[in-house]
């Protein structure tokens, strides 16, 4: 069969690379896709916008593509998979209704309260003058301002005081640097612990989750800096034992599906939770409707079943016959980034190395922000590359990733040097 991957981020790279390794895969296409994609062997890339629903749904009509995975979450919120549905193609991932665990922060926090699922006290508004109000009859400890819709994964700002928070109102209401996103604003406290993240596939029924990853959401070395959508991860995340594997699994992710099918919002497709995990347990930082990125590079990296009759599964309602089997080595995904980024940043730059890099024993370039320009491949975002590298043992895993990083050169370019650290027991548990 033919498959359609809707996107062009170091995720959907992945995930074109993993799909074309099936045996039930003739054809992988990818839209609009970037450089990586087109190089993956049985892939070609669609010159379609990700969120142009319309031609996508007349593409995969006239292939007669045979499954379509969506990427990312805009097109999941503007409801692509209930036009794929409706016109009789096979589609993975949430309906607009599901997805709006992730496109409204609000709803997802209402959510969780109305079931009991463990997350951080919250206050929610459209008002600017409520909002700062509330932020001074706060005490002076820190606090977590949230746009509550979507942003790129940048529309978190955590704040150390009232005057940092007011700061941030401003900017998320005021100065609306995340646009309509930040119409409505949560309030929330900061939790301290370690972040994990934790996705798992679902039919509505049954959750399968996927192994543990470890994201580094903060631009610099040492969790300082803005957030951004993230600038590296590993798997598996040894912060999360079998026990709080399970603790999750049975007071977070079966809960949250049961929740959603029963308030009619039946959620197929990969569920993501962000998580703390406090001194009082694991906690839900966030819901996302859809595949991490980078999370899923090093997870994909680590996956040894076939992941096509998993997404089948989860259409078809059948997901509880399914098992994953996993690569015991782990993987570290270190992002390579625009100058710049998260803020303002240039594209155009040419990208050299790429070979050298790829050459360095179980590594694989990701692409994100690049395009193809002739012989050159050249930046076009702000996260512009996902190196991954799997081995035996963490400590060879990072060795590889940043050894493959250090062959690769564009003007401008960033990235963090403590990918995995973590892991290794080298730092400090985090705040929020």
């Amino acid at each position: 069969m033919e498959v359609l991957v809707i996107g062009s981020g170091g995720r959907e790279h992945a995930l074109v690379w993993k799909i074309a390794q099936s045996g039930r895969v003739d054809r992988v296409y990818c839209a609009p896709g970037n450089a990586g994609t087109g190089q993956v062997a049985g892939a070609e890339n669609v010159p379609i916008a990700a969120d142009d629903i319309e031609a996508l749904l007349s593409f995969a009509k006239e292939r007669e593509i045979g499954l379509t995975v969506v990427g990312p979450e805009q097109a999941l919120v503007m409801g692509i998979v209930d036009r794929f549905r409706h016109a009789g193609l096979r589609i993975f991932g949430p309906t607009a209704k599901a997805a709006e665990i992730e496109g409204s922060k609000a709803f997802c926090k209402d959510l969780l309260n109305r079931h009991n699922i463990p997350t951080a006290n919250y206050f929610i508004s459209n008002s600017l003058d409520v909002v700062q109000m509330v932020i001074d009859g706060r005490g002076e400890g820190p606090v977590v301002v949230k746009a509550s819709g979507l942003a790129a994964g940048k529309g978190v700002i955590l704040c150390k005081n009232k005057a940092e928070a007011r700061t941030a109102a401003e900017t998320i209401m005021g100065e609306k640097a995340f646009g309509q996103a930040g119409d409505e604003v949560v309030i929330e406290d900061f939790l301290q612990g370690q972040e994990v993240s934790v996705l798992a596939f679902t039919d509505g029924e049954t959750v399968l989750p996927l192994d543990s990853a470890q994201d580094h959401k903060a631009a610099f070395d040492g969790d300082t800096g803005p957030n951004t959508g993230g600038m590296g991860a590993y798997s598996p995340a040894p912060v999360l034992s079998p026990e709080l594997r399970q603790r999750v699994l049975d007071e977070i992710l079966i809960p949250t599906v049961a929740a959603m099918r029963q308030e009619g919002r039946l959620y197929q497709g990969i569920l993501y939770a962000g998580l703390m995990l406090t001194a009082d347990g694991p906690k839900v930082l966030e819901f996302n409707a859809r595949f991490g990125d980078p999370e899923t590079q090093p997870l994909l990296m680590r996956m040894q079943s076939d992941i096509v009759p998993l997404f089948e599964a989860c259409i078809d309602g059948t997901l509880k016959s399914h098992a994953v089997e996993w690569k015991k080595q782990p993987a570290v995904c270190v992002v390579m980034a625009a100058a710049g980024y998260p803020d303002a940043h240039e594209k155009g730059k040419v990208i050299t190395g790429l070979d050298k890099a790829g050459a360095v024993p179980g590594v694989v370039v990701f692409h994100a922000g690049t395009r193809q320009d002739g012989p050159h491949v050249l930046t076009a975002g702000g996260r512009v590359l996902g190196v991954t590298a799997i081995a035996d043992g963490l400590p060879a895993a990072i060795e590889a990733a940043y050894q493959a990083v250090k062959q690769i050169s564009w003007d401008g370019l960033h990235y963090r040097t403590d990918i995995g650290k973590k892991a290794l027991g080298s730092e400090p548990p985090s705040g929020e």
